[in-house]
């Protein structure tokens, strides 16, 4: 049988790609324009996501399969918490130059070993704790010079607001993260990823009383292409991790770092500052490292239960 078989190669591929067009989404954002509300822009992101979803699904057969679910109120809370995290990084990607949101944004896997411990009761050694406050050490480096910006007017401490709200969206992600994983223990990928478009959309949508924008043709299509660009991109990672483990393509989401600060100079005229790319440089390592830990930890499991099954 062929369904499972295993290509690492393929997999980061996938995985390469799935970080392109999810930086092609946020430079979609931000092309479309700082006053958007996030609102209007969540419901972009997630109606027009929900096409090529849907066609991905329909194409491998899942499709009427993705709408049954056993755990609808699961889906109700992942999707709550999820557009909530979307809407505040996106009014950070809208006002923080794109490397810096994005370096920011690493804060979510840190954030998700916290929750992980807390909220899921799994064991955290001293290794991983340090890491995450290594971690968040670089993330206060990034977002220090933004934050100090509060006293000021204008552009600068919208600036400010700007990386907060990156901040919180971590911290929502990583909740939305948990939900996530209590879902997947019964609910398949295609109907966690089909239910959030819905969900997203649908809840999004309730904040069009509050001051939704009729858009200029350029802006529409930013956003439309930035929705399409969304479900793209997720296909490309659920697949990614059908033909290698998490653990070999996770590294590779680092990626965008490299990717976002080219397409920042170019496209958005942003120049790093020495204390962004410190605090990357930080925060990428601390993320490795959890992710070599949690690889390592991986391989003694396996060597455990190899060693207490019963030979015949």
């Amino acid at each position: 049988m062929h369904s499972v078989l295993r290509n690492p190669m393929r997999g980061i591929a996938l995985k390469v790609s799935s970080v392109v067009v999810f930086l092609a989404m946020q430079t979609f954002i931000k092309l479309a324009g700082p006053d958007i509300p996030p609102g209007q822009v969540t419901f972009c992101r997630s109606f027009f996501a929900l096409f090529p979803i849907m066609a991905y699904l329909a194409y491998i057969g899942q499709l009427r399969a993705g709408f049954h679910t056993a755990n609808p109120v699961g889906h109700l809370k992942r999707g709550t918490i999820g557009i909530l995290s979307m809407a505040f990084g996106f009014y950070g990607l809208l006002h923080l130059p794109l490397p810096e949101a994005i370096a920011l944004g690493y804060a979510l896997p840190l954030v998700a070993v916290i929750f992980a411990a807390v909220f899921l009761g799994e064991t955290v050694r001293i290794y991983r704790w340090s890491a995450v406050f290594v971690g968040l050490v670089g993330v206060a480096i990034v977002s220090w010079p933004k934050l100090t910006l509060f006293r000021d007017g204008g552009m600068e401490a919208g600036q400010a607001l700007g990386a907060v709200c990156v901040l919180l969206s971590a911290v929502l992600g990583g909740m939305a993260m948990i939900q996530v994983r209590r879902l997947v223990e019964e609910e398949k990928t295609a109907t966690i990823v089909l239910y959030f478009s819905l969900t997203a959309s649908v809840f999004s949508l309730a904040s069009l009383p509050f001051g939704w924008l009729v858009l200029p043709w350029p802006s529409a299509l930013y956003l439309i292409a930035a929705g399409f660009c969304g479900g793209v991109a997720q296909i490309l990672l659920t697949e990614s991790y059908r033909h290698a483990d998490v653990s070999t393509v996770a590294p590779f989401e680092y990626t965008s770092i490299l990717l976002g600060g080219i397409v920042g100079y170019f496209v958005f005229g942003d120049v790093p500052s020495v204390t962004m790319l410190i605090g990357t440089v930080i925060i990428v390592a601390a993320g490795i490292f959890i992710i070599y830990r949690e690889h390592q930890l991986g391989i003694e499991q396996r060597e455990a239960r190899k060693a207490t099954t019963p030979q015949a």
